[in-house]
């Protein structure tokens, strides 16, 4: 082989595997932002069991991080108004994982044990709740408070990220006049169209991440 066209390939392959690397270190590294494929992640969930986001693609997922010390959290499940969204969801096939990313030693952290008490004393209903306490989950989403909520649709793009709805407050009598984002989102998804909010600004209480 000519030593001209070995040089070449060389060099091909050097900037091949470097655009390869640069390529692989993007996706490990990605964030989430709405318009773009949802960032997969792994974790174990109170059951024992390992779960992984692209596991469900052809499915709509429903992100929702939680603190149940959180008096914006205890609004929504104080009121019902949580727990009649996952049914609501699940009912219609969609799958909802609930993530604690509170580092041990804080507030909102759960062992599977009390999760699973938690999760029976509030009647809740995700199809599964899974456990971040490093918050590698978390911080890769870019999740700040809780509730902090996202839409991931069928194709695996994050369709909305946000808040649950348009009232912050923790006032339960808010929650029948709030105009609820992850509904919209969800009845947008289903109905083959980008939510009319992708994105808002999410309220709550600051999550607790291990330093």
């Amino acid at each position: 082989m000519d030593r001209r066209i070995f040089v070449g390939l060389g060099v091909a392959a050097v900037v091949g595997a470097s655009a390869l690397l640069h390529q692989t270190a993007f996706a490990v590294g990605a964030t989430a932002e709405p318009g773009a494929m949802a960032p997969d992640f792994t974790a174990m969930g109170i059951d024992g069991k390992t779960y992984k986001l692209s596991d469900f693609r052809g499915k709509t997922v429903v992100l929702e991080w939680t603190n149940h010390d959180c008096p914006f959290v205890r609004k929504h499940y104080e009121s019902g108004n949580m727990q009649s969204l996952q049914k609501e969801a699940t009912g219609a096939g969609v799958v909802w994982l609930t993530i604690s990313s509170s580092a041990q030693g804080d507030q909102g952290h759960v062992t599977p044990a009390s999760a699973k008490e938690l999760t029976v004393k509030r009647n809740a209903a995700p199809s599964a709740f899974l456990l971040d306490p490093k918050g590698e989950i978390g911080r890769t989403y870019n999740a700040k408070v809780t509730p902090h909520m996202y839409v991931v649709d069928k194709t695996g793009m994050l369709a909305y990220a946000g808040a649950i709805d348009d009232k912050p407050t923790a006032n339960k009598a808010d929650v029948p006049t709030a105009r609820n984002y992850v509904r919209d989102a969800l009845g947008a998804v289903a109905a083959g169209k980008a939510p009319a909010n992708a994105s808002t600004r999410a309220y709550g209480c600051t999550i607790k991440y291990s330093s």
